[in-house]
């Protein structure tokens, strides 16, 4: 399977950064500090995208779930990705080289109510030809917002992300805004919705308080095989 992560293939999708065995997430791990991050392009068709060759982890989810705020969670730059109060505003596919060792690449967000049918087409294009023809691509981190129960077209994302040979690895953002006892549930919730399977993975994660980002790096390190 593309995108490789685990060996071991429990029965039942499991919720929670505290369970990281199946991706073999070490103790140990040391933090892999961001020496030099870049926009390298914003692109909207295959001819456009880089031809470095380094390998890419793509960010794609719900407009507003959260995707330009991971970006800068990640990089501990507070507004390398810039973050919009207009949902729907990323309408190309942006190429961020990091370390000049991978790319993070943020796709557009999808379920704007204001966005056209053209637009919604457009969109669909961009992503099928996006995950079904890039080489490089080792993996898709997909983002539901734990507030909400995933919609029709959040399972549709996830069946492509499946579909597609990758495993399902899904970010649950606003991790924050939900006590931790009350957690569960929805993690279930979205377990169930997406069809999450044993050897999918599911992360809280948090710009706000940072919660889910060494669980995030050690997933990119494995990726795309980072010193």
């Amino acid at each position: 399977m593309r995108g490789e992560v685990s060996e071991s293939k429990p029965a039942q999708a499991r919720a929670g950064a505290w369970d990281m065995c199946r991706l073999g997430i070490r103790n140990d791990f040391m933090e892999i500090k961001i020496r030099k991050a870049e926009m390298v392009i914003s692109a909207v068709a295959r001819g456009q995208y880089p031809a470095e060759g380094l390998p890419e982890v793509a960010i794609g989810g719900r407009s507003n779930v959260g995707k330009s705020s991971l970006i800068n969670t990640l990089l501990n730059r507070r507004n390398f990705a810039r973050t919009s109060s207009q949902p729907g505003k990323t309408r190309t596919i942006n190429f961020y080289r990091i370390n000049d060792a991978f790319f993070l690449v943020d796709l557009p967000g999808y379920g704007f109510a204001k966005t056209s049918k053209s637009e919604q087409l457009k969109w669909g294009r961009m992503m099928e030809e996006y995950l079904n023809t890039r080489t490089t691509l080792r993996g898709v981190l997909h983002l539901v917002d734990i507030r909400h129960r995933p919609t029709q077209l959040d399972v549709m994302f996830y069946e492509w992300i499946k579909h597609a040979g990758f495993h399902g690895i899904v970010l649950v953002t606003k991790a924050d805004k939900v006590p931790r006892g009350k957690r569960k549930q929805r993690f279930d919730e979205i377990i169930e919705a997406l069809g999450m399977e044993g050897d999918d993975l599911l992360i809280p994660c948090s710009s706000a308080t940072g919660e889910g980002r060494d669980e995030v790096w050690e997933v990119l390190a494995q990726l795309c095989d980072l010193a």
